[in-house]
């Protein structure tokens, strides 16, 4: 492959990856912690956009097992957001035959 077509093959991966990382951005993912009680929303690329706690798992004398549901909704949606953009990511760099890209 010369440099020229090397060029224009990472031209247009360039813009696939934006395309992609783009579609993550408008994608939303959901999770859940204490039986639905406490919800979060996050976007395809990561970014955490609602937290919902509902008033039953709110006692003031035991924060801690809020604090520990919000947390697992929060690590359960990052999870799940890391997930979709590798996924998609990968499509992108499976054609590509380049070793070390980390998708």
């Amino acid at each position: 492959m010369n440099i020229a077509k090397m060029m224009q093959a990472a031209a247009s991966a360039q813009k696939k990856m934006a395309k992609i990382q783009e579609e993550l951005a408008q994608k939303r993912l959901e999770a859940t912690s204490g039986g639905g009680h406490v919800k979060v929303t996050a976007s395809g690329t990561g970014e955490i956009l609602s937290l919902s706690i509902s008033p039953e798992v709110v006692n003031p004398s035991d924060v801690e097992i809020l604090e520990d549901l919000v947390l697992s909704a929060v690590r359960q949606v990052v999870a799940d957001a890391k997930k979709l953009s590798e996924a998609e990511m990968g499509k992108l760099t499976a054609g590509l035959g380049i070793p070390g890209l980390p998708f």
